[in-house]
């Protein structure tokens, strides 16, 4: 099973931006879904965006209104998730995942934290 490492977390200023990445242990993953989610304390798990394994196709969570952007290289093993305009309710645990559909959920990195001070 594929091993998935997030990192790019950390302290931003609202109105900031991160770059979250999603790196994976072998070449299988280019054959897969990958996408983001995050939780924040006390919340349930939310999901992000994904991308297909070729990078073609790309789904997003209404509710983001076009200021995350995810990406991937497939060279690199690396799906990066770009975050703008961030604002105090981004503050969570993201977590990337990878699977066969949209949204995926067969294999789970550990999570990174961003937190956005106001």
């Amino acid at each position: 099973q594929v091993q998935l490492v997030a990192s790019g977390g950390g302290l931003v200023q609202a109105g900031g931006s991160l770059r979250l990445s999603c790196a994976a242990s072998d070449r299988t993953f280019s054959r897969y879904v990958i996408g983001w989610f995050r939780q924040a304390p006390e919340k349930e798990r939310e999901f992000l965006a994904a991308i297909s394994w070729s990078g073609d196709r790309t789904t997003y969570a209404d509710s983001l209104k076009g200021r995350f952007i995810i990406s991937r290289d497939n060279a690199k093993n690396t799906v990066y998730l770009q975050m703008n305009t961030l604002k105090p309710e981004d503050t969570a645990l993201y977590y990337c995942a990878g699977g066969y559909t949209f949204p995926p959920g067969d294999f789970w990195g550990q999570g990174t934290q961003v937190t956005v001070s106001s």
